[in-house]
């Protein structure tokens, strides 16, 4: 008997303030990266699904990025060396 599956993590990379798309206010955005991975008798072995995304604090609204987009976000959120911490990504991420 084979056991396989797979599970989600969810890694907060970012929170920056952009014009929502859905409300119109200028509000903090969450960047997240929702990584798919295979599993195998209960053991993450490597992922097969990682898509990104914003979402406003708001209203909810959520905007699928690409990853040029989402990296895009974050070199302009983080702001160059010597930036504050608050725009780096989490060590450890929400498991769902």
């Amino acid at each position: 008997m084979i056991i396989f599956g797979t599970k989600g993590y969810l890694y907060q990379l970012a929170i920056l303030t952009l014009v929502c798309g859905g409300c119109g206010n200028p509000a903090a955005h969450t960047l997240r990266k929702r990584v798919t991975k295979f599993t195998l008798f209960f053991v993450p072995l490597f992922p097969f699904s990682t898509k990104y995304a914003t979402q406003c604090t708001f209203c909810g609204t959520e905007q699928k990025v690409t990853k040029e987009q989402a990296e895009q976000l974050m070199a302009h959120g983080a702001g160059g060396p010597g930036a504050p911490t608050h725009g780096q990504p989490q060590q450890q991420p929400y498991q769902h």
